[in-house]
């Protein structure tokens, strides 16, 4: 299997980043070549692609948050139009409903900016959604903290993730505004952050930054249910200083689920069974501070954000291990995303 393409890599350019990074993806190795770099807005620290790949869509994780989209087809992104205010703090973005969503870290909560049948965004956001609630965590837990949204495999529901309320919330857009739909509480004090779905469609993966742990849950897109099953832990042991799980992906044949852990500073592989999962081994991630996971094809690819630099990594088809393949340097990285 080839696992070329364009990758496309977000850092943060108030601690040094370059902005946008265009690269090429080696077919076979996976290797990474930087074709280019783009300060377009500040902090583009999460990107999201158009289902036909001509489109890339970023977050300026800004106190007065904003998303930008950019017209792809040479070796640098062109700007598709101004960019459109959105939350305070937003971490992640997805494509749901004719809409790019953003998860707003620091107002807690989720808005909704419409696209035009080009892919640009329309003019200003057509509604947002504010979250409610606590977690016992003294300081990252005082309020609701939304750090990831995307939309489920079956395409009815946009699925948000908050740390700040130890929650999962469902929902669906309403004339451009995103109204709930459930909301499914998971472990006290776990601050969920990332969700990852099961290729089936009927599982996914929700990796907790404060616990540090994966929660298994059964996805039921008719109905828009989520229902936990089971918490597993991504380390071994008790660690001993910081450990601050931050991406999670799951393998192409859904055999393994991978979580990257800061502080830690290693990747773990778990295996995938009926309702849970099971810890296999952890493996040094090849930096330090991983932001974010991505798995592509064979391949594994990491964004640091202390060392500066995304690194990749072979998989072991039979046993799911990863095994670093290379790196190269890039300040300030924190997401990764290939098509």
């Amino acid at each position: 299997m080839a696992d070329g393409g364009r990758a496309y890599i977000g850092s943060f350019t108030t601690a040094g980043g370059p902005g946008l990074v265009t690269a090429e993806v080696d077919a076979h190795s996976g290797a990474l070549t930087v074709l280019s770099s783009f300060d377009a807005v500040p902090d583009p620290s999460y990107l999201a692609l158009s289902p036909g790949g001509d489109l890339l869509y970023a977050v300026s994780e800004t106190f007065e948050g904003a998303v930008a989209a950019y017209r792809l087809g040479g070796d640098k992104p062109e700007p598709a139009g101004p960019a459109v205010r959105v939350g305070d703090g937003p971490t992640h973005l997805g494509l749901y409903a004719g809409h790019v969503l953003t998860a707003d870290y620091g107002s807690g909560g989720v808005t909704a900016v419409p696209l035009r049948p080009d892919g640009a965004l329309a003019g200003t956001a057509s509604g947002a959604i504010r979250h409610t609630g606590s977690g016992p965590h003294p300081d990252r837990q005082r309020q609701p903290h939304a750090h990831q949204v995307q939309s489920d495999p079956s395409g009815r529901w946009a699925v948000s993730v908050d740390l700040g309320t130890d929650s999962v919330r469902v929902c669906a857009l309403t004339d451009g505004v995103p109204v709930l739909h459930r909301e499914t509480a998971l472990g006290s004090g776990s601050g969920p952050r990332h969700l990852a779905f099961h290729p089936d469609g009927t599982r996914a993966y929700v990796v907790n930054e404060l616990s540090p742990s994966v929660t298994a849950c059964r996805w039921d897109a008719e109905g828009g249910v989520l229902t936990p099953l089971a918490e597993t832990g991504v380390l071994p042991g008790v660690p001993e200083g910081d450990a601050y799980p931050s991406g999670i992906a799951v393998s192409s044949d859904g055999r393994f689920v991978w979580t990257a852990t800061r502080g830690e500073d290693v990747l773990s592989v778990l295996a995938v069974e009926d309702e849970g999962l099971r810890l296999l081994t952890t493996v040094p991630c090849g930096g330090h501070w991983p932001r974010a996971l991505t798995a592509h094809g064979r391949h594994l690819y990491v964004a640091h954000e202390r060392s500066g630099d995304v690194t990749w990594f072979t998989v072991d088809p039979d046993t799911g291990v990863p095994h670093l393949a290379g790196s190269i340097a890039l300040p300030a990285a924190s997401c990764v995303i290939i098509g």
